[in-house]
C-alpha cells in the first residue's frame, strides 16, 4: 500500500512498520506485530484493517495452509469493503484492484495443498479481475504471476515459490 494518506491512520502505520520489519527478515516478529494488531482491530472490525493486516500475515507464513486461513480472511474483508473506506486511506484505491492479487494468493495457496481444481478456479477469478490492474510494474507483476502459478498447476507442482508473482 501506499504511503501517501488522505487521513492519518494509526493502524496503518504500525501495519506498515511491521510489514518494513517483514522484510528486513525479521519475520517472527513482524508476524507477532501484525497479529497484535489483528487482535486490536478484531475479526469484525474495519474491513480495511482487516484485510490488509491478512494479506500481510500470509505472506509472513511459509506453510499454505497457514497462508491459506490468512489469504480467506483478506479476501473475505475485501468483500465488506467500499472504495470509499479504502480511499480514506488512499484516493487512488479500487477494491476491485485488490482482487487479483486477493484470487492469486489464494490459488497458489491450493496449489501447494495439492489442491489444483480449486487453484485454478482462483487463478480464472485473478484473470477475471486482472482487467482492474494498472499497466505497470505492480500490474506487470500480478500478470507474471498468474502465468506463473498456471504454470505450476498444470506441471502439478506443489514446491513454493519465491512468491506468488
Amino acid at each position: 500500500m501506499s504511503e501517501e494518506t488522505t487521513t492519518p491512520d494509526p493502524v496503518m502505520q504500525a501495519v506498515a512498520a511491521a510489514v518494513t520489519q517483514g522484510r528486513t527478515g525479521e519475520t517472527a516478529a513482524a508476524r507477532d506485530a501484525l497479529l497484535a494488531i489483528w487482535l486490536d482491530v478484531g475479526p469484525t472490525g474495519d474491513a480495511f484493517h482487516r484485510c490488509t493486516v491478512a494479506h500481510y500475515l500470509a505472506d509472513l507464513h511459509e506453510g499454505p495452509a497457514e497462508a491459506l486461513v490468512w489469504d480467506v480472511r483478506a479476501i473475505d474483508a475485501a468483500d465488506a469493503l467500499t472504495d470509499q473506506r479504502a480511499q480514506e486511506h488512499h484516493a487512488d484505491l479500487r477494491v476491485a484492484g485488490f482482487y487479483p492479487s486477493l484470487h492469486l494468493n489464494l490459488a497458489d495457496n491450493f496449489r501447494r495443498l495439492g489442491s489444483f481444481e480449486a487453484a485454478e478456479h482462483h487463478l480464472e477469478l485473478a484473470r477475471q479481475h486482472a482487467h482492474h490492474l494498472d499497466d505497470g510494474p505492480y500490474g506487470d507483476v500480478m500478470r507474471a504471476g498468474m502465468v506463473g502459478v498456471a504454470a505450476a498447476v498444470a506441471d502439478r507442482d506443489t514446491s513454493q515459490r519465491p512468491t506468488p508473482a
